[in-house]
This record gives structure tokens, sequence and C-alpha cells, in this order.
């Protein structure tokens, strides 16, 4: 192991590692998911709403067992956490088509489901049924918005979740060391998936609705985990797409990804290399993410 690595953001030295060892050896009956949180509440590892970061725990554990530094006991059963193996229920919503200028769809409303919880439901059907690459739920800091327009019909679902942990084509971009990294990382927000729904066709719909919700970002995600927030990232697939959208409402492409993903260690492509695109929330951006 290199000394001292950085795992789910936290440096791992022998300290952390004869912690977690005594844990294992006091509690040799205890599952893995009451070892992520017991793990937790021994390093006070919570997240800004004081919630245990347990699946930051248990994965931070599968990786040191992966690299043979510990053994965890057997699987028991599927993970509670609520999260996890969620089954979706189909929800109804009108499919008609929308072919129409944008004019005539405004005002729009857009939800930020933390405050409309309601439409949860529908957010989450909407996004596994026509987004390419699905979704259930999130783990981790996030937030949702749902838009319809002014007939509340439904138009566009956007999630923004975690930044990855480091993208050379964004680190450049920032200029930030990898301390500063390490200590601003959760200002930074990436957009995961973004859905203009199949049957909707409207020009302009789309760059209006980011610019929309950017408008509004920091002050949500200041509302929801009392952090501020100073840049937004996303990483589009240029196979399927151009970043049109993203372009329009004047997000700046800084570059492209490698190709490897979260989970790749030997440097090998794993995965179609994405388009990196950036948007700063505020004018000092800099300056606040790297001192």
């Amino acid at each position: 192991m290199d000394r001292h690595p950085i795992i789910q953001g936290r440096r791992i030295g022998p300290q952390e590692l004869d912690s977690i060892r005594q844990l294992l050896a006091q509690n040799p009956q205890f599952s893995r998911y009451r070892l992520s949180r017991c793990l937790c509440e021994l390093w006070e590892w919570r997240d800004p709403n004081g919630q245990l970061k347990d699946m930051a725990a248990r994965t931070l554990l599968l990786k040191l067992e992966q690299r043979g530094f510990i053994g965890l006991p057997p699987k028991r059963c599927a993970s509670p956490n609520r999260m996890l193996h969620k089954q979706l229920v189909s929800v109804d919503h009108a499919r008609d088509p929308i072919n129409a200028c944008l004019e005539e769809l405004l005002p729009l409303e857009i939800l930020e489901l933390n405050q409309s919880t309601g439409e949860l439901a529908l957010f989450e059907w909407l996004l596994d049924r026509y987004h390419y690459l699905r979704h259930t739920s999130s783990v981790g800091l996030n937030l949702k918005y749902l838009v319809f327009d002014r007939h509340r019909r439904p138009l566009s679902c956007l999630l923004f979740g975690s930044a990855a942990w480091q993208c050379a084509a964004r680190d450049q971009f920032i200029g930030w060391s990898v301390c500063a990294r390490r200590r601003h990382l959760q200002e930074i927000t990436n957009n995961t998936r973004f859905l203009i729904l199949p049957w909707v066709q409207v020009p302009h719909l789309a760059s209006h609705v980011l610019a929309r919700v950017l408008r509004r970002l920091r002050q949500d995600w200041q509302a929801k985990y009392r952090r501020p927030l100073s840049l937004v990232e996303s990483f589009v697939d240029t196979s399927r797409f151009a970043g049109t959208c993203y372009r329009a409402a004047n997000w700046i492409e800084v570059g492209q990804t490698t190709g490897r993903t979260r989970q790749e260690k030997l440097h090998r492509v794993t995965s179609a290399p994405k388009g990196v695109w950036v948007y700063p929330l505020s004018p000092d951006f800099r300056r606040r993410l790297t001192t």
C-alpha cells in the first residue's frame, strides 16, 4: 500500500489500520453493516447533517480487504440501507408529445425534491425508465430537481451528486493541490443525470432548464447541507451527445476523462472517455477552492 493513501476521502495510515483491526478483533460477531457504523462512531465520521457515513465506511472496509490488509466477516444479507436494492413502482404520468416553442410552456415549475418529497417517486421512475444510464436512488450529498411546464406536464429531471475524487482536466482548470482538493472537494457537485423526456421536443429547453437550476443551486445546497458550493461539473458521453445544451448555458469544456472508472486500479481504459464540463458558481471560485 502507498504511504498513507487516501481512501474514501480519508488518509489511512498505520494508526487508522490498527483501529480497524482492533474493531474487527474485538467484535467477531458483528456484521459488515454494524462494523461500518461502529467505525463511523469511532472516527466521528458524519455528513453535514450529522448522519453516520456508513456507506463510505463500508466501501473503505471493502477496499482495504481487496488490498489484503483486513479480513471482513462473510456477507449475511442485502444491505439494510434504504437507498440500495430499491424496487421502483410504475408511476402514471403524461406522455403526450410536446412539440412547441419554449415560450408556450412558461412559466416552468422547478421542484427541488428535498422540499417537495411527494414527487420523489415520479422523479425516480422517470430517470430509471427513460435515462440511458438508469437510476433508482441516490447516496451521499445530492439534490434532485423535477421540472414541469405551465400545464404541469413533466419535462425534465436533474440529479446533482458527489464530485469525482479526481479528474485531471477539472483539477488543472481549478489549479488546486492535492491537499486543497481534499479540503474543498465537497464544494463541487456533479450533474450526474440530466434528462429531457423523450416525447418533449422543445428548442432551447435544455439550456434554459440548466440555467434556471444553476441560478438556485447554491442556495438549495446551502439550505440542505449548510455548506458552500463553488463549482458544478458534468461528464458528457461524447459518443451520444455533443454537449450543446451545456455550451448554450455557458458551461466551460475543459477536456476529457481518461476513460478509467473509480474502481479501476490498473490504469486501463475501462469506458469511453467523456467530455468534462464545468460551471463556476462564484467569480472567486478558484480562491475558494485553492486556499
